[in-house]
């Protein structure tokens, strides 16, 4: 463990993370890929893309969490690219796609880390909804930035009209993004963190 602390703060990888980045980034692709990491809901689809990165994160550190993101995002640029949607425009912009992608591993990280709690399932949960708030939150609020006008044209809304949807689509797709994202991460980590100490 403490050879595991030294390699992060040292800002190097062991074997052992750049094996956890290939595995967790083939398994968020192969979601994205396979249509599986997305859960239909009533009223949209909440994304579990996101949770390699979280737990990647929370296992490994903030550096390992980025690294398995920034994949993550890139893939995002790239399904945009050969798959487009009505919204690839903003996607293939790595503001949009990949920057909130890296940041999803360093505040799941940090708010697992500074989670005041002795019970290592809260503070796991915390670092699962921030890290999935950071993606609903990061990307929908770059696409508002960057491209309103464009988003409501897409839409068919004024743009006076683009803040209210484009954050209504983050609280209808955030929350239940941010629960799945906990009840997923909480026991898989407890899971790992358990293989780690035998």
């Amino acid at each position: 463990m403490e050879k595991t602390e030294s390699l992060r703060s040292a800002g190097k990888f062991g074997v052992r993370q750049i094996a956890i980045i290939g595995m967790l980034s083939a398994i968020s692709i192969m979601l994205g890929l396979s249509g599986f990491g997305f859960i239909p809901l009533p009223t949209a689809k909440a994304t579990i893309m996101q949770i390699p990165v979280i737990i990647g994160a929370i296992l490994e550190g903030p550096l390992v969490g980025a690294m398995i993101g920034l994949l993550f995002g890139i893939f995002s640029i790239i399904q945009s690219l050969t798959t487009p949607n009505i919204l690839s425009f903003a996607f293939i912009n790595p503001l949009v796609s990949v920057l909130p992608r890296v940041l999803i591993g360093i505040t799941a990280y940090y708010a697992y880390k500074w989670t005041w709690s002795k019970n290592e399932g809260v503070r796991i949960g915390v670092g699962a909804i921030v890290g999935s708030l950071t993606n609903t939150l990061g990307v929908l609020t770059m696409i508002y930035l960057l491209y309103a006008v464009q988003f409501a044209q897409t839409r068919g809304i004024d743009v006076s009209a683009a803040t209210k949807v484009i954050y209504g689509i983050a609280l209808v797709n955030g929350v239940p993004e941010a629960i799945i994202a906990m009840a997923i991460s909480v026991p898989v980590i407890m899971a790992i963190k358990k293989r780690y100490k035998n």
